[in-house]
């Protein structure tokens, strides 16, 4: 195994990819270059989206960082480059490519890990060597990812070690010690602020939108705020039915000012400075500006409210000028701390500012921000609409995140929260990403739809899109709790039912007596379980589902292999894999979220 550079050298580099859907990937592929550095090696990480087949021939050392979404999907930003190794390639494409995975994921769900292992299984059977066994992180462990990913690094460390010895005269940094900032931040001129055009304007993926609508959906009196918003925009813009909104939030002024406050910031939240990166193998918030102030980084880029991972208490030990603050860190990062370290935030859901309000003497010096709060991400939301029937619109349906911890403390999601407040009038920059959801070419192929919940929104778009192409064989499977809470666009799938344009199929699971077994969409398709088979298996339709990725996607399938098993003629078995092969096919696509 040898590691080399752009130039074909000998050299201690290696590539670090990461596939991410909400973050987490990211933030991992950061902290295993930052242990490899501790060995002398040089990292680049980038987003697999950044990714080529014949980049990957070219690199001496690969180790991807790829978490799983959904019912065992690989992340968006992953599917082109997944889409290119599953092609008709030579056994030994990457027969000189020496790999590892660490992979993401949370055993509640059926397929643990599924993407990492997917990878795993793939670039072996293209000639490639997995020279490090696979790490699994698993978000159901006591410290999350990290439960999982410390102990993987540090034996990817160990190996490297043995094929690349470190230099004469260079020594292993200790993990104690403080790692140089990400980026140092230089004194600037307002003027270079003003004069500097915001990267995500500029950006071609997003359009400016104007808010037109902002309606609650649901009851007055619910426990649950579910939100439909209309975005105008003035140019035509494109998207399928599936694709995805991408909303970058703003934390509300009120909250970034007592942060600000809190750590001492405030006097000079408005001074501005100018953003160099220092370290290039860490990476930095999506769309950064150069230039900015305190008030805008926490306003726009970085989260204070984020749940801090273990590498954060690591760092703000550096920063704290009271001993016994030092010694309760160092506790938590010990092997007998875990527990207590659990108890005290991951159990109750700390937020980083909550932290940091207790341990009053840790003072953040201004060039470690970055490496301190992780980055406040840009939202995806599946659009909710067809741009066939709303040109030059984008549609949402957004449930509010509202809920309290078990420290009994408000908490309120950032993007949801941003989105809840805008007004008629209001403008927003919105990105456009492909989904993963597909539609049959010819409309006379039946299309079931599942969608319980906000799992809704890409089905309107498809039923709205095919109802436009003149397609009449739709069947929707609606559910949520409460028929007169909770029931998103009940009025319209009635209107279309009227029309004969849609099947529209119910499950209030609270609306029945106490006591009663609660009905879900997955006990409606076993009802219609003949229908069901004359639609997927004698005529060959499509099935899309949307949702919690929980168990709602595997009952599904559960319920359609029950039709296949006893209208289909088939065995158990048999009928198992013809869901299977429906998936295979692309006639049985999930779009789902944890």
């Amino acid at each position: 195994m040898r590691a080399v550079d752009q130039d074909g050298d000998d050299d201690r580099s290696l590539l670090i990819v990461y596939a991410t859907e909400t973050g987490n990937a990211q933030d991992a592929a950061d902290y295993i270059a930052r242990q490899c550095r501790r060995i002398a090696f040089h990292c680049r990480v980038a987003s697999i989206e950044q990714t080529s087949l014949m980049d990957l021939v070219s690199e001496g050392i690969v180790i991807f960082v790829v978490s799983t979404t959904g019912s065992g999907v690989e992340p968006r930003s992953m599917t082109p480059l997944w889409n290119d190794l599953l092609r008709h390639l030579p056994p030994d494409t990457y027969e000189d490519l020496p790999f590892a995975v660490f992979g993401l994921g949370d055993t509640s769900y059926e397929k643990f890990c599924w993407a990492a292992k997917k990878l795993s299984r793939r670039l072996q059977s293209l000639g490639a060597s997995e020279f490090y066994q696979r790490g699994e992180g698993d978000e159901q462990h006591p410290l999350g990812i990290d439960g999982a990913l410390q102990p993987w690094t540090d034996g990817l460390l160990d190996t490297l070690l043995e094929h690349f010895p470190l230099p004469p005269g260079v020594g292993i940094t200790s993990v104690d010690d403080i790692p140089p900032p990400r980026v140092l931040l230089t004194p600037a001129l307002k003027d270079d602020i003003n004069l500097a055009k915001d990267p995500l304007q500029i950006d071609l993926q997003y359009h400016k939108g104007t808010i037109k609508t902002n309606e609650r959906i649901t009851a007055p009196d619910w426990y649950q705020d579910v939100r439909h918003l209309e975005f105008e925009f003035e140019e035509d813009i494109k998207y399928n039915p599936g694709d995805v909104a991408v909303i970058h939030p703003s934390a509300s002024d009120s909250d970034t000012n007592a942060f600000l406050s809190m750590l001492k910031w405030d006097s000079e939240a408005d001074d501005p400075f100018e953003i160099k990166q220092s370290m290039f193998d860490q990476s930095l918030p999506d769309h950064l500006p150069t230039y900015a102030t305190m008030r805008i980084l926490f306003s726009r880029f970085l989260d204070f409210n984020a749940i801090p991972r273990r590498s954060f208490f690591q760092l703000i030990r550096h920063f704290t000028s009271d001993e016994r603050e030092r010694e309760k860190l160092d506790e938590f990062l010990t092997l007998e701390g875990v527990d207590e370290l659990y108890d005290y935030c991951y159990k109750v859901r700390r937020t980083i500012q909550e932290v940091l309000d207790e341990f009053r003497h840790v003072k953040i010096p201004r060039d470690y921000i970055f490496d301190v709060f992780p980055a406040l991400r840009p939202r995806e939301f599946s659009i909710a609409s067809s741009v066939k029937k709303h040109p030059r619109e984008i549609h949402l349906c957004v449930a509010i995140v509202k809920y309290r911890t078990k420290l009994k403390i408000p908490r309120k999601g950032v993007c949801t929260s941003y989105l809840s407040l805008l007004k008629p009038g209001d403008s927003n920059q919105v990105g456009i990403k492909k989904g993963l959801l597909k539609l049959p070419e010819n409309p006379d192929t039946p299309v079931i739809c599942v969608g319980p919940g906000t799992g809704i929104a890409p089905m309107r778009s498809v039923i709205e899109q095919r109802i436009d192409a003149g397609a009449h064989l739709n069947v929707l499977y609606f559910g949520c709790r409460s028929s007169s809470k909770d029931q998103h666009f009940g009025d319209e799938w009635r209107s279309y039912e009227r029309d004969q344009n849609l099947q529209y199929r119910t499950a209030f699971s609270r609306d029945g007596p106490e006591g009663v077994k609660r009905i879900y969409v997955q006990d409606l398709i076993r009802d219609d379980a003949e229908h069901i088979w004359r639609l997927v298996g004698e005529q060959k339709g499509w099935v899309l589902i949307s949702g919690s990725s929980n168990k709602m996607p595997a009952a599904v399938k559960e319920a359609i292999a029950f039709a296949a098993e006893t209208h289909g003629g088939f065995s158990a078995e048999e009928a198992k894999q013809y869901v299977h092969s429906m998936v295979k096919e692309g006639r049985l696509i999930e779009e789902c979220w944890s």
